[in-house]
């Protein structure tokens, strides 16, 4: 039936050695300015640069110049009428030790929002990789199926040419026309995932500029030791924690600077005033002093609540990226031998094959059976080139949460 498995022979070469370098991934520099240009990472710097400002004003405080007059002429009864005024210049005074607060408040939001810049960057980066192997295992799998189908053509062709020397029957005919058909179908649905998946990767990503066919994906090349190194990274790297760390040291000050404020900031201020058409004239110092009650309470209760409950979600966040790590490396691990064991099936079938196609030339093999060995290195092929994607997925997620790739620290 099909005297020659050319296609087939081509994509098991692939299998053959692991390639360079992050083959299979868009260049860096086209990630970085995709990255870059993502609306999430727009608006988690346009947030940082407002932290920074918000950190200048806590710094500076709210503690502003007051300045207050008025006017007036007194009226005696039976005597003259006299101009008098009253001039006020007053401002608040920061105790001593709030600054203090105030200005490590301003510095852990900072350190806040950075981490939250670069974690949003670090989502950023994922959610490209879901999307870029989504495309990648679609147009994978619509490769495999072409090579089927131009098998399946080769296999028709053959068949009909046997038919025409009476060689063969026209029920092989039909066979070989159904399993086109079959493959043609198949082709189909995988060339629209394919075409799909870039469609949903280009909506996402616009500056990223993709060539016209999807690369190939590579062989999964990791040693274990390397992928328990990357593990460990994600945990040494991970802007989560980093964020939950300068959260939880943000909330304790705003919880000592609430305590501090129940005993309230005094306004000094100097008073000039002139009576009796300057009849009376004064100068002197005013001090104003808030009492503190039930209010100033409440807040500082309120601060401390929110500071315990900032230390526990620096705990779970440790949790949450611990988890991460593991599951990451775990899944890389199984996927990669995965794609192993779907290599070593794809051998076993093409070697099943070749040993039907030549009981199929001596006559030894009917067409049903040599079909359904041609069907079963199409399914081979197919699993192999899901498993092998989903190994790369699985490891350039490693690498990212690693930090290992495009982001840099």
């Amino acid at each position: 039936m099909i005297r020659r498995l050319i296609l087939f022979t081509s994509l098991a070469a692939m299998l053959a050695a692991p390639l360079a370098a992050d083959p299979g991934l868009p260049p860096p520099e086209a990630v970085e300015r995709a990255l870059a240009e993502h609306p999430s990472v727009t608006a988690a710097r346009a947030r940082l640069e407002a932290a920074r400002a918000r950190s200048d004003a806590l710094r500076k405080g709210p503690y502003e110049f007051t300045v207050q007059g008025s006017h007036a002429r007194r009226s005696v009864s039976g005597g003259n009428e006299f101009p008098e005024y009253d001039a006020q210049l007053s401002r608040p005074i920061r105790l001593p030790g709030k600054a203090r607060l105030d200005r490590a408040i301003g510095q852990y939001g900072t350190e806040v929002a950075e981490n939250v810049a670069e974690d949003a960057r670090h989502e950023a980066a994922l959610l490209l990789a879901a999307h870029w192997f989504d495309w990648l295992a679609a147009s994978a799998q619509a490769r495999v199926d072409r090579a089927a189908v131009a098998n399946y053509e080769a296999g028709l062709a053959a068949v009909t040419r046997r038919r025409s020397l009476r060689d063969a029957a026209q029920l092989e005919v039909d066979q070989a026309e159904a399993a086109l058909a079959e493959a043609r179908r198949a082709l189909e649905q995988s060339s629209g995932l394919a075409a799909l998946a870039r469609t949903r990767l280009e909506t996402h990503f616009p500056a990223l500029a993709l060539p016209v066919d999807a690369p190939e994906v590579p062989m999964p090349d990791m040693a274990d030791a390397r992928l328990s190194q990357l593990g460990d990274l994600v945990i040494v790297n991970s802007h989560l924690i980093a964020a939950a760390e300068a959260e939880s040291a943000r909330m304790a000050a705003v919880a000592d600077r609430a305590r501090a404020d129940r005993f309230a900031d005094p306004t000094v201020g100097l008073r000039l005033f002139s009576e009796f058409g300057g009849i009376e004239r004064g100068a002197g110092v005013v001090v104003s002093l808030p009492l503190g009650g039930g209010h100033r309470k409440a807040l500082a209760s309120e601060a401390r609540a929110g500071a315990s409950a900032a230390q526990a979600d620096e705990q779970l966040a440790r949790f949450e990226v611990s988890e991460t790590a593991r599951s990451d490396v775990t899944e890389a691990r199984f996927r990669i031998l995965t794609w192993q064991r779907s290599r070593d099936s794809v051998a076993a079938q093409m070697a099943a094959l070749e040993k039907l196609r030549r009981g199929h030339q001596l006559g030894e093999i009917d067409l049903a059976d040599l079909l359904l060995g041609e069907r079963m290195v199409h399914d081979a092929f197919r699993i192999e080139a899901e498993a092998r994607t989903e190994a790369m997925r699985a490891i350039t997620r490693l690498r990212i949460d690693a930090h290992d790739l495009w982001l840099a620290d």
